[in-house]
């Protein structure tokens, strides 16, 4: 069903426009679009199947990274798409996925999930790719730690990509 894609992710998704949206000038794209551990959807797949109520039963995109999780240093501070972070909702930040992207975030040790709507940039520390906030971490069950090895599941882009207050 799914095929290991060796080739990168900014070819599959952001150079053929096939999600609408631009590659970003961030020059971590490269190395984490080469992640051997990503698996895309055959072609004939990228549209997720809607469910009655129109929720979505498969993801357009799935990988592995390490995350982690931002709290009260940044709570109420400014995200790139220009809301107010809050430590206790549902959002994550990513240096390259489109604003307004949704992904369901799971910690395969303990198989909890949770799904996000990504709303700002970062990481910034080498080796990390997604940034929750800190209930999502509390959901997940690695608050205590800091970090996760999770899975994500890239389950929605917007239309129209949020605007990024930041770059």
């Amino acid at each position: 069903m799914r095929a290991k894609m060796s080739v990168v992710l900014a070819s599959v998704f952001l150079g053929s426009g096939l999600l609408g949206f631009a590659p970003s000038a961030n020059p971590k794209t490269a190395a984490e679009t080469s992640n051997p551990s990503l698996t895309t959807l055959k072609q004939s797949e990228t549209l997720p199947k809607k469910t009655k109520s129109g929720t979505q039963t498969q993801p357009l995109a799935i990988w592995t990274c390490t995350t982690s999780w931002y709290g009260e240093d940044f709570d109420g501070q400014p995200t790139a798409n220009g809301e107010t972070y809050d430590m206790y909702s549902e959002t994550a930040a990513h240096p390259t996925l489109p604003l307004g992207s949704i992904v369901r975030v799971v910690n395969p040790k303990n198989d909890r999930s949770q799904i996000v709507r990504i709303n700002d940039r970062g990481p910034y520390v080498e080796g990390r790719e997604l940034d929750v906030s800190y209930a999502v971490a509390r959901q997940l069950g690695f608050s205590q730690t800091g970090l996760a090895k999770v899975r994500l599941e890239l389950l929605k882009v917007p239309q129209r990509p949020s605007t990024d207050h930041h770059n």
